[in-house]
């Protein structure tokens, strides 16, 4: 059994009950298989990344296969919301759903019509045979470049957003999960674990030969295994989700943390997609 997301944001759980840890989320459009069921809850793995964990039930729509099939393919190349907050309105009642940065819009165009002598631009999209009208501003229709000028420009947006364990939207994400989302905008994808992310692309050996848009690893004090991960912007600063989204200095030793007066991150290892 294959389903959906028709939720701006689903928690993703550990177990099955409301009490559980949030162990990631599901957005807007997102596609699951339903491996499990038990009363009120489905276990569910994510298409995008491999994700599992509890769903509450009423908050997946199952969907036949050949929808799923479908959507799946549309999805890899789908236009994608670009900033961390915007709205979409159903042509269908006219509701009001919110949209965070990484969600995917499938059958996505702007339409033009006029109104009283000048163009008015609409975004339109569809899922499941339901139209939607979005602002054009707030979707990108391909993956931005990756390079310092417009990985700047972006993550700005998303300064301040504060940490949320297993979160990955605008009210709230991990360190993980703001790589996930902000990287998708460049068109790369990710897993949803920092240490799983560690396994992507090639080893960057040394600080000095980092580039705009390579992740950055990292451990806390006394461990050895990676709990954390940031984008680093250039040489000397990386941004990344600790406490919120910030900007912070890099060295061959880790993140420096004025707040907390030393190193607050160890750097373990650099990768580039």
């Amino acid at each position: 059994m294959v389903g959906i997301s028709l939720h701006s944001v689903v928690p993703v759980r550990t177990e099955a009950r409301e009490g559980a840890e949030q162990e990631t989320q599901m957005l807007f459009g997102e596609l699951c298989t339903i491996i499990e069921e038990q009363p009120r809850w489905y276990r569910v793995q994510l298409a995008n990344d491999g994700a599992e964990g509890w769903v509450d039930a009423k908050m997946i729509a199952p969907i036949e296969g050949k929808d799923y099939t479908a959507y799946k393919k549309a999805y890899a190349s789908a236009a994608t919301v670009a900033y961390p907050m915007t709205y979409a309105v159903s042509e269908n009642n006219g509701q009001t759903i919110p949209l965070t940065a990484g969600t995917k819009l499938t059958k996505y165009e702007v339409q033009c019509t006029q109104y009283e002598g000048r163009e008015v631009r609409t975004g339109h999209f569809e899922l499941l045979g339901v139209g939607f009208r979005i602002d054009p501003n707030m979707v990108i229709m391909s993956p931005l470049p990756l390079d310092e000028a417009h990985l700047l420009q972006t993550a700005r947006f998303f300064l301040n957003i504060p940490y949320l364990w297993g979160g990955k939207n605008a009210m709230g994400m991990d360190c993980s999960g703001f790589t996930q989302v902000l990287m998708s905008l460049f068109g790369k994808s990710l897993p949803r674990n920092a240490s799983e992310q560690a396994k992507q692309g090639r080893i960057v050996n040394g600080i000095e030969k980092i580039k705009a848009g390579d992740l950055v690893f990292f451990s806390h004090e006394g461990e050895e295994r990676i709990t954390h991960v940031g984008i680093a912007i250039d040489k000397e600063r990386v941004i990344h989700c600790s406490g919120r989204v910030k900007v912070e200095p890099l060295d061959a030793q880790g993140i420096y943390s004025a707040e907390q007066g030393g190193y607050s991150h160890r750097l373990i290892g650099i990768k580039r997609l």
